[in-house]
């Protein structure tokens, strides 16, 4: 009896929407181009860029090149990656004293990677030219004590 009237329900759902089978595939072809849609997006939205995991950066199924930096030489890289919008991850190798720092970088940013080695390159030789800041500062305080300072003289004049 129960199976009866389910049976008569649908049957009756179906009779009075008059859904042909064209017309329900067409529906869950677009049910499916909108969840596709919406995965791409969400893929998308998701992109990693600068600095992260070796993981991440191999996931991104574009190859990967590698250099070995020293470590003071590593913020100054990433501050020139970041400048030339290079994503790049970097691995510590313990295996060895003292610690290598390798960094990997995607294979299509291998142009960009030697700018950055040019242009760190160009940084370190003018870094030691330089004069620090404390030096200058200490110079000019020199310069400034040196100077001839103004004489005040009070005289008061009374008569007597």
């Amino acid at each position: 009896m129960q199976e009866e009237v389910e049976n008569r329900t649908v049957n009756l759902a179906i009779s009075t929407t008059k859904l042909t089978g064209r017309m329900i595939v067409s529906g869950i072809r677009k049910g499916l181009n909108h969840l596709e849609r919406k995965k791409a997006q969400k893929n998308r939205d998701h992109a990693i860029h600068g600095k992260q995991t070796v993981k991440q950066l191999l996931g991104q199924n574009q190859g990967a090149t590698n250099v070995e930096i020293d470590k003071t030489g590593i913020k100054d890289f990433e501050r020139l990656a970041k400048k030339y919008g290079v994503d790049f991850a970097v691995r510590k190798d313990k295996s060895v004293d003292p610690p290598r720092y390798i960094v990997f970088v995607r294979a299509k940013d291998a142009d960009a990677l030697d700018a950055i080695c040019k242009e760190h390159q160009a940084m370190a030789m003018t870094k030691g030219k330089k004069p620090s800041v404390l030096a200058q500062l200490k110079k000019f305080k020199e310069l400034v004590a040196a100077l001839p300072k103004k004489v005040r003289e009070k005289k008061q004049e009374r008569d007597l």
